[in-house]
């Protein structure tokens, strides 16, 4: 899988979020939440390209940006290798570390009961 800097995730999440847009809507939306210039912004861009995150055409003289990878397959494989580098693949530890720091809401505990409810219910069928 692609490997994402924070900085071009603010990137991606702009195009999964709307797409295809032309780099000067992309510009303006992240302008609006943070102090990048346009040269910083079209720089990630076609980094993005590079690593083929990203795919463009052209439309007259703009280019057209949209993702090559779905937000949920990008979220997947980061979630894994996170849980992978910092608990040794292992969820519990990193649920239990968000329960020690009371950073789970009850609607928090109760998501994660219904998760769980859903994969026993799977696992028994299969």
């Amino acid at each position: 899988m692609i490997e994402i800097s924070n900085a071009e995730l603010e990137v991606m999440k702009v195009l999964w979020h709307e797409a295809p847009l032309p780099a000067a809507a992309i510009v303006e939306r992240l302008q609006h939440t943070s102090d990048w210039q346009a040269k910083t912004i079209k720089t990630m861009l076609n980094r993005l390209v590079q690593k083929g995150a990203l795919d463009y055409q052209q439309q007259g003289r703009a280019y057209l940006y949209q993702p090559t990878i779905a937000q949920s397959d990008y979220q997947r494989h980061a979630g894994q290798h996170f849980v992978k580098r910092l608990f040794s693949g292992k969820v519990a530890p990193l649920v239990a570390s968000f329960a020690d720091a009371d950073n789970l809401s009850q609607d928090d505990i109760a998501e994660l009961k219904a998760l769980l409810a859903k994969l026993e219910q799977e696992q028994q069928h299969d």
